[in-house]
């Protein structure tokens, strides 16, 4: 059965690598913008399905994983920073809070009903001085990463604690929901 991950993500195409099965990729065209009133969870969840959608419209024989990540900071979502200013303002907001991570995840062909999960993670920043946020910023440039840190590089070093159910749903797919997922799909993992 064909498999294609509805993103361009390096950070999801190596997540999804683990598993061991033949994939390709593919960009969706999906407006990412939240409704008005969206929660964050709700926001991921529409995401995800949104993204393998588009994608399952395109490929009908095939089974399409979407995945979409929501910081949510203060009971809003956060994006990706973008550029140094915003990635040190970001963090500078963080500093000693905490920020969940919800990742909505959607296994789907067109003609059948998707398969969905949501994740949560939450991380718990520490006290971080301006100098500490600088540097950090300035060795791993994490612009293109919602809350502007890397957990699987340097970024770790930010944190006091972490409390998720699947390490990898941070960095932006959820094995574990991911391996069952397509276990129902009819997929054979151990």
């Amino acid at each position: 059965m064909p498999l294609l991950l509805a993103s361009t993500s390096p950070y999801r195409r190596e997540l999804l690598g683990r598993l061991g099965l033949p994939f390709d990729t593919a960009r969706p065209e999906t407006d990412e913008t939240p409704h008005a009133g969206e929660a964050p969870a709700a926001l991921a969840a529409r995401l995800a399905v949104a993204k393998a959608a588009a994608i399952a419209a395109l490929h009908p024989q095939a089974w399409v994983i979407g995945s979409d990540q929501v910081a949510e900071f203060d009971g809003r979502p956060i994006g990706k920073p973008g550029d140094r200013a915003g990635a040190l303002a970001q963090l500078t907001a963080m500093s000693g809070r905490e920020v969940r991570f919800l990742t909505g995840l959607c296994v789907l062909r067109h003609d059948q009903a998707p398969l969905t999960a949501l994740d949560t993670t939450v991380v718990r920043f520490r006290e971080l001085s301006g100098e500490e946020i600088a540097r950090y910023v300035d060795a791993e440039q994490p612009y293109d990463c919602a809350g502007s840190f890397k957990s699987e590089g340097l970024g770790i070093s930010l944190f006091e604690a972490i409390e998720s159910r699947d390490p990898t749903a941070l960095i932006g797919l959820p094995l574990i929901a991911t391996a069952r997922l397509l276990r129902e799909a009819g997929y054979r993992l151990p």
